[in-house]
């Protein structure tokens, strides 16, 4: 039955993609998916109190990623971390996550940031706060991902205080992290990271900072939306450093690679895709390069809308196609971050997901759709 979009009339699906959990553990590549936390909708707060969280639903969606054999990166940027969720509430969200993954055996890493600063720190105050969360994270037996920190962009003088930080905190980590390089396009605050606001010379610092210490980099997660400049630094990483992708723009040709390497994938596009994604990994893991593209290249449409301008708001459509998949019974989030994204944008996120298959319950996802849009202004 045709559903009058803002975009115009659409037939929806009928049946969904046959993604079943379950299947042989990911071999070839090793894939997080960056997970969103589902907000408490019956909290009477304001969008300037603390976190309300339905921890069973938060949960209950890691638990779906575990189960097709993808990892959970925790508390990341698609946990609204710095938007809406402070470090009070990520750290809860750690301890829970941590604990869930030991029970079921899955795989975890969560973001170690400085976010309990609420004003302008000292570089001292800055290396306090990662310590203090970076102990925590140990301590919940997860993996660490050192996470591009606003205290530190705006205390920082230059390059040299961005090397004597990292180098201070991977001294003090127990085990390897993922460094994490969060480009301005995810967060304003975050421009001219590692001491300046030219990439080649940020770069140049930042691959510094893993010549020096190889040995405690598991690997990088980078976030620029460059390809090229994510193949020229994977490919000067010393032996042994992984490149996690983080650009939910190129994904699928960075993950295949090419004859001088490939991409891991640490990715917020894979809290919505993460059936699908594991699936076509399944498939690269036979050798199959082209049938990995073939299965991931048609989602890119869909990861280029959730992702344009302001690319920070991504997170909306996410949580959004969450819903509309049955993961969640509404569409609220933290920080009232639902009304980020406009109903023409959400429309074409749900006609984009729908013809990929996305929807477990393809009827249940247009019956949602048409409440939204009834409720937002009617239907056309």
């Amino acid at each position: 039955m045709t559903i009058h979009l803002p975009q115009g009339p659409y037939e929806p699906r009928t049946t969904p993609l046959d993604l079943a959990p379950g299947g042989s553990p990911l071999a070839s590549r090793t894939v997080f998916s960056a997970a969103h936390v589902v907000a408490d909708p019956y909290a009477d707060i304001s969008p300037d109190s603390p976190a309300a969280v339905d921890w069973d639903a938060t949960l209950a969606f890691r638990r779906h990623l575990w189960s097709h054999g993808l990892g959970v990166a925790e508390a990341m940027d698609t946990a609204q971390r710095g938007m809406g969720l402070d470090w009070a509430g990520a750290a809860e969200l750690i301890r829970r996550s941590a604990a869930e993954a030991k029970s079921v055996g899955g795989r975890i890493a969560c973001g170690v940031g400085t976010d309990q600063l609420t004003g302008p720190a000292t570089l001292a105050e800055v290396r306090a706060a990662y310590e203090e969360q970076l102990a925590l994270v140990e301590e919940s037996g997860a993996q660490a991902i050192l996470m591009a920190s606003r205290a530190l962009a705006a205390a920082a003088k230059g390059p040299e205080d961005y090397l004597e930080t990292y180098a201070h905190l991977l001294r003090q980590a127990s085990e390897p992290v993922v460094l994490h390089w969060l480009g301005p396009m995810f967060d304003p605050a975050l421009d001219g990271y590692w001491g300046s606001s030219d990439l080649d010379t940020a770069t140049g610092t930042f691959l510094k900072v893993i010549a020096e210490h190889p040995d405690k980099v598991d690997g990088i997660k980078i976030s620029l939306l460059d390809a090229e400049r994510e193949i020229g630094v994977r490919r000067r990483l010393p032996g042994g450093v992984r490149c996690y992708t983080g650009d939910d723009f190129n994904y699928p040709e960075l993950i295949a690679g090419d004859d001088q390497g490939f991409s891991h994938a640490l990715l917020g596009i894979f809290d919505p895709l993460g059936p699908l994604a594991a699936h076509a990994v399944r498939v690269l893991d036979t050798g199959d390069t082209q049938g990995f593209r073939d299965l991931l290249d048609p989602t890119v449409e869909l990861s280029r809308h959730l992702f344009q301008a302001p690319t920070r708001f991504y997170k909306t459509g996410v949580v959004f196609l969450a819903w509309l998949a049955g993961h969640q019974d509404h569409f609220t989030m933290v920080g009232g971050l639902q009304s980020a994204r406009s109903l023409p944008h959400l429309a074409k996120a749900y006609e984009l997901a729908d013809r990929l298959g996305l929807f477990p319950d393809p009827e249940l996802a247009e019956s949602r759709m048409r409440a939204l849009l009834a409720v937002n202004g009617g239907t056309r």
